[in-house]
């Protein structure tokens, strides 16, 4: 895939033309420094896990057949491709100073041109997170633009499944409006390239009735939820002069301007009491909203669903099935309607908890449903792993505008899409779903694990466990056995690696379950830890040594604990701070490492880990996120040789008591071993961090004397992290990203 942006080949690199916020900056060449690494090519491809996070909002387009585009909380945006039955990642391209960017809040199509797409980009309204961006292409995302705003953006947060908030003028297509959290609504009468603020826009956008409080207690700015032009009201061949747009409060929070945005009042008649997340519109000139009492995902325990006919100044409740009288309550996420039948919709439930979320028909308006899922088949042969998982998050729905069987529907794992929708209307008509995902890897990986033997790939992964990834290209079931809800450190012993060892958290605890879990065959079966260490959280970081014989768990906030009977009795590791980060020797058993990640000190034992000593070195900690801090790296063929990542001082070998700088690195964010290149006796460093001034994954045959940079200006892929060399395949690597899933690379 070309996404429009040139490789560096050497010293200079081509830039794409970029458009800050009113501003065209220039194609330039710009000279790295003299020490930037040269490149060599490589082939990037997604570990296939198929899906596993949410995916926020789908739009088809009304003027080309299969023209499909999907938005994701931090995974970026994608494109379906028809011919091939896959997503193309349309973001790739951005890179660790951008990787903010890779949460998309919004997307928007031209309904005249095709070839037209903007993003409204920016994952975060935090201090730390940049500020937005709108990217706008005109080759349906082969290449982007990209026009900087002066606010932020939250891809992922709350109301993330609302929208769209971002909108081109159906009758103009240099009007855009974008609808922001907490900067009000903005205009745009050039396509996107400068943006003003429009101060006649109610001002409870930017107030804390727009706000909500996620699941952690925290409150979010959630703002305008969507905006939608009328493309009935033209004057002439002139722009929409009636716009509505909806704020994100229980209020009266559907708003109309009936001049192009000058002005704006209060749709009468609207319901209160609830937040509206999306308003769509049907060929007959009514429109449909839904609504909950929260914004979602975290929390919806009400909601309804309303049809508004502004010729006759009429809304109507058609919600449709009324709230349990007992138990829990539900929000309704979406509503869509048929651009081919205007009185056909489909309407979501929202953390529905009994029996089940549920997707609901209407060929008459909303006047009567029919549930679907009851009378549905879910083909589960693409991802075999999604028939333990049940469609839930169902925040944005959407119909083919050329085909009234086919209807699509998010969830926090992916995409389902119907093969025969229309069968609902038959008696006894089974509904037939697939699970539409291939190409769209939006997983988050909190550990990597390549071993000696085996599979050549085991996984640890927020929110679906982890996998053994027997074939890179096919998609797995997850781990036989004790599921955790997030798979968070995994590692195998070095001359025994069919022992492995897994630890992460579960969402809920009711039963007591274990939050550790072992095998002995390369992670095809495993079985609970008898029991967990007296004190801490689990998760944290788990160890084995080299022949299998001993385990260190460090649970969050616990210190070390040691076991040689797969958790049946645990002793306290003497000599250790909580913050110690422990990895056991590849080759010699009673060798094990030690790095504090709050001081930068290193520790060593040389008594199999009963205790560890301090060697007095230091590598430097900044007060930085975890995945910002030291790492260590023991060598998989030498005894007593472990390397290290640095933020702060870059790329060192440890070794005879002694800590060596190995070359020049700016910033060692993550580093990993791979088999020797070139015949080499040393392991092949993979690192992702920056170099001579240039940021991206690089590997060095000799020990970091020299680097190759071998990622390329189309494949970044946000911040990579959790970067793993296969011991038995030279050149090849995989590494983690902040939504991307898992990528390997293999030299071209």
């Amino acid at each position: 895939m070309s996404l429009g942006l040139p490789s560096a080949r050497g010293r200079t690199a081509l830039l794409p033309a970029v458009l800050l916020l009113g501003w065209l900056v220039p194609v330039s060449l710009v000279a790295f420094p003299g020490h930037a690494p040269e490149t060599v090519p490589y082939h990037w491809r997604n570990v296939a896990i198929g899906g596993g996070g949410f995916v926020t909002g789908v739009v088809f387009h009304p003027a080309q057949r299969d023209l499909l585009y999907a938005r994701t909380d931090v995974g970026g945006a994608y494109r379906w491709d028809g011919s091939e039955q896959r997503w193309v990642a349309l973001t790739d391209w951005l890179g660790a100073a951008d990787h903010n960017l890779m949460g998309i809040d919004a997307l928007a199509i031209d309904p005249r041109d095709p070839q037209a797409l903007y993003l409204a980009a920016g994952t975060y309204l935090h201090e730390r997170a940049g500020r937005a961006a709108i990217l706008r292409s005109r080759d349906q995302g082969r290449s982007f633009e990209r026009i900087d705003l002066p606010f932020k953006l939250g891809g992922n947060q709350l109301g993330r499944g609302n929208g769209e908030r971002l909108a081109v003028d159906p009758n103009d297509h240099r009007i855009l409006l974008l609808g922001s959290r907490d900067a009000g609504l903005w205009r745009s009468e050039d396509g996107g390239s400068h943006w003003h603020r429009l101060d006649a826009f109610p001002a409870v956008a930017t107030s804390a009735q727009a706000s909500a409080v996620d699941h952690a207690g925290r409150r979010q700015q959630v703002g305008i939820a969507f905006v939608l032009f009328d493309p009935a009201s033209a004057a002439g061949t002139g722009p929409s002069q009636r716009i509505y747009a909806g704020i994100s409060i229980a209020g009266a929070s559907v708003f109309v301007s009936e001049d192009a945005g000058l002005h704006w009042k209060p749709v009468p008649g609207q319901p209160i009491g609830l937040r509206p997340s999306h308003m769509v519109r049907a060929q007959d000139g009514a429109y449909y909203l839904s609504y909950g009492d929260e914004p979602g995902p975290d929390l919806m325990s009400d909601g309804a669903v309303w049809r508004y006919e502004p010729v006759q100044a009429r809304w109507s409740d058609i919600t449709p099935i009324p709230q349990p009288t007992t138990g829990g309550g539900f929000g309704w996420g979406a509503v869509a309607v048929d651009p081919r039948q205007p009185q056909t919709l489909i309407a979501s439930t929202f953390r529905r908890r009994q029996p089940r979320d549920e997707l609901f028909r209407s060929i008459d308006g909303g006047r009567h449903w029919t549930p679907l899922f009851a009378h549905s088949r879910f083909d589960h042969s693409a991802a075999p792993w999604t028939a333990q998982a049940t469609p839930h998050w169902m925040a944005s729905l959407a119909l083919d505008p050329f085909d009234s069987d086919r209807a699509v529907f998010v969830t926090g794992y992916g995409i389902w899409a119907s093969r025969n929708l229309r069968a609902s209307e038959q008696a006894g008509g089974m509904v037939e779903w697939w699970f539409a995902d291939a190409g769209l890897e939006e997983t988050v990986p909190l550990d990597l694990l390549s071993p000696m033997q085996g599979a050549p790939l085991l996984s640890a992964l927020g929110d679906i466990d982890g996998f053994r990834h027997d074939d890179l290209e096919r998609v797995q079931l997850q781990f036989l056995g004790p599921r955790l809800t997030n798979g968070e450190s995994i590692d195998a012993a070095g001359q025994a690696p069919r022992w492995v060892v897994r630890s992460g958290t579960v969402r809920d605890r009711r039963h007591g379950e274990i939050r550790a879990a072992w095998s002995s065959d390369g992670g095809k079966e495993w079985s609970a830890f008898a029991s967990e260490p007296p004190a801490g959280d689990g998760a944290g970081h788990i160890a084995i040594n080299a022949d299998g014989s001993r385990v260190i768990w460090s649970p969050q906030h616990a210190g070390a604990w040691a076991s040689d009977d797969w958790g049946q009795h645990w002793r306290r590791v003497e000599g250790v701070p909580q913050t110690l980060l422990i990895e056991a020797d590849r080759v010699d058993r009673q060798r094990w490492y030690g790095v504090d990640t709050a001081t930068g000190r290193l520790f060593a034992s040389t008594n199999g880990g009963v205790g560890f000593a301090d060697t007095g070195l230091d590598v430097g900690v900044p007060a930085q996120a975890q995945r910002s801090r030291p790492q260590l790296r023991p060598d998989p063929w030498r005894a007593g040789v472990a390397y290290l990542a640095s933020p702060s001082h870059g790329v060192m070998r440890w070794q005879d008591g002694k800590l060596v700088q190995l070359g020049r690195v700016d910033e060692a964010r993550s580093l990993g071993l791979g088999a020797p290149l070139n015949g080499g006796s040393t392991p092949a460093l993979y690192l992702a961090g920056r170099i001579g001034g240039v940021e991206g994954v690089f590997r060095s045959s000799d020990e970091g004397r020299h680097w190759q940079r071998i990622d390329d200006d189309a494949h970044r892929y946000g911040r990579p992290y959790c970067v793993t060399g296969d011991p038995r395949r030279p050149g090849r690597v995989y590494f983690a990203t902040d939504g991307r899933g898992i990528v390997y690379g293999d030299p071209r």
